[in-house]
Formats: structure tokens, C-alpha cells, sequence
């Protein structure tokens, strides 16, 4: 039996909770360091969504995941949103390596663009809904 999380336009979005998630414990200060960064593309995004505000979701800031460190990750979904800027340019392979690395342990990646959360971040919000119904709507 699937626990629900939220809806999202009318629909039950199901929990995906995954467990025991591996962390290097050596990228604890890095990922505070990207925390305190300031991004202004992360730091719109985390506006849209910290304190549960989009949906009653819980998305975690920079949260280490095996040897990553990701923007957001909603521990309650297993999904990772990611926001691809001019730094993701040329490690289309790195990149690549870390999202299978990511599904491969059955979490969920959605990416957005730099400059689309800076432009247009209602259009982001509102592709994000559609991933997790896509993803995690009964």
C-alpha cells in the first residue's frame, strides 16, 4: 500500500521514501559551503519550495548522496532536482556518470535550466508538477 504524500492538481502523489541512502562523510563541509554560496538560481528555486510551501513537500538544500553533492533532494519522493548552469558545460559525462549513479539506487532526477529559474520560474514549478505526477501520481 502506497503512502500519499500530497496531491497535486487533484491527484494523490505516493511516497517513495529510499532507505539507507549512501554519504561521504568528507563532503559535509563542502555541501554547507554550497549552502552559504548564495546561487541566485538555487537560492530562487529554494524560495519557491523551503518550509513545505509546494505541496507540503520537504526538499533538503545540497544533500550528499554516495560521492555527490545535490542541489535538492526530497527525501520523501527519492527525487533530486538538479539546476544545470553554465558549470555543467562541458561534464556532460560527469553528469551522465551521476544521474545513473542516482537512478541506479531508484531515485528520480529532474533538471531545469539555469536561466529558466531565473526567467521564467513559474514555468519551472509548474514542470516540476508535472514530473512528480508523471513519476509518483496514482
Amino acid at each position: 500500500m502506497n503512502k500519499i504524500q500530497t496531491t497535486i492538481r487533484n491527484i494523490p502523489i505516493k511516497q517513495n521514501y529510499i532507505k539507507n541512502l549512501p554519504a561521504n562523510p568528507f563532503l559535509k563541509n563542502l555541501a554547507k559551503e554550497k549552502r552559504k554560496a548564495g546561487i541566485l538560481s538555487e537560492v530562487l528555486f529554494w524560495k519557491q519550495v523551503r518550509n513545505d510551501t509546494f505541496h507540503t513537500i520537504d526538499f533538503d538544500r545540497q544533500r550528499i548522496i554516495g560521492n555527490f553533492i545535490v542541489d535538492f533532494y526530497v527525501p520523501s519522493l527519492g527525487l533530486v532536482v538538479e539546476i544545470d548552469g553554465s558549470s555543467h558545460d562541458d561534464k556532460m559525462d560527469y553528469d551522465r556518470a551521476r544521474q545513473q549513479f542516482l537512478e541506479d539506487l531508484g531515485i528520480n532526477v529532474f533538471r531545469c535550466d539555469d536561466s529558466d529559474v531565473k526567467k521564467h520560474i513559474d514555468v519551472v514549478m509548474t514542470s516540476l508538477e508535472d514530473f512528480i505526477i508523471s513519476h509518483y501520481g496514482i
